[in-house]
């Protein structure tokens, strides 16, 4: 009996793993049936996902080996998107390209989203002081145009690398989350949920954590699915004008840059494979976004 019950429990775990599979499978099909064009971009962004952790995978030639007497070799057979000016496949660059906007993007976008939601929520909850202070640092930051701000930050730290972009759009990108959910919190607090949680003495800390962060996380994951393209546009345009991932990393912005200074008119393959690769998944990233904002917030529905 003892035999029976260990393969009944064994049993009963197994078709509940397969239930929430299949219920997964399920959501994942109401989601397409709802929002196609959502969907449409959810399979955009898993595929340069993809592509960005198989790199070392399906890349056919290493993204740094120069082939100088192959320079400018138009798309062919042995090098299907052709090569640069020193002879490195494009396609192998493009593909470790990946790696650099997707890490750049994701970790700059949810480090400030994260910041910025901790912001949020404390300057809404607790006001006075620390809401005017906190607001008027916002502003300041805010002030300045993105571009402007961001070429201003990576002067000041006076080296070009991938951790000094992801500080820099951290930055840019934090008072806007902190707006966003600061906006929520505000309208939370004086509900009725919250009132009887300070009515009954529960500290700030539990009202915080308990009663307002779960609240707010609708509006930080769809912050944060449609601030991910805006971060690998700016990724890519501060590389465009050098003060971004370094020269010699196969950067999708570094690689524009490198076709317009060697002529593009010479090699047009070098500017319309990454040009392409940018949009893409920058339109794949708005689309699901978008599709998300309107699943957990229909409040938002329509607005950016």
């Amino acid at each position: 009996m003892a035999v029976d019950r260990v393969v009944e429990t064994v049993g009963g775990r197994r078709l509940d793993a397969t239930g929430r599979i299949s219920e997964l499978f399920q959501h994942i099909a109401k989601f397409a049936r709802r929002q196609p064009l959502g969907m449409v971009g959810a399979v955009i962004v898993v595929f340069a996902i993809l592509v960005a952790v198989l790199a070392p995978l399906i890349a056919p030639f290493d993204p740094y080996e120069p082939h100088p007497r192959l320079s400018f070799e138009a798309p062919g057979q042995e090098f299907l998107l052709g090569t640069d000016q020193i002879g490195r496949d494009v396609l192998s660059r493009l593909i470790y390209g990946a790696r650099i906007s997707l890490y750049v993007g994701i970790v700059s976008v949810l480090v400030g989203t994260t910041i910025g939601t901790i912001v949020g929520i404390a300057s809404a909850y607790f006001g006075g002081v620390i809401d005017l202070v906190t607001q008027r640092v916002l502003d300041a930051i805010m002030s300045f145009p993105g571009i402007i701000l961001a070429i201003a930050i990576m002067a000041a730290f006076g080296s070009a690398s991938l951790e000094n972009i992801i500080i820099t759009l951290m930055i840019i990108f934090t008072p806007g989350a902190a707006r966003t959910i600061r906006s929520r919190v505000l309208s939370l607090k004086e509900l009725d949920f919250v009132l009887a949680a300070r009515a009954i003495g529960a500290s700030n800390q539990r009202i915080l954590l308990r009663h307002l962060a779960p609240n707010v996380v609708s509006l930080y994951i769809v912050f944060f699915s449609i601030t991910v393209g805006f971060a690998i546009i700016a990724e890519a345009s501060l590389s465009f004008l050098g003060i971004g991932a370094p020269p010699d990393a196969p950067s999708w912005g570094g690689m524009l840059a490198q076709s317009t200074s060697k002529g593009i008119d010479l090699a047009p393959w070098m500017a319309i494979f990454p040009g392409i690769a940018i949009g893409l998944v920058v339109f794949g990233f708005n689309l699901f976004g978008d599709a998300l904002r309107d699943v957990l917030d229909p409040r938002l529905r329509g607005t950016r």
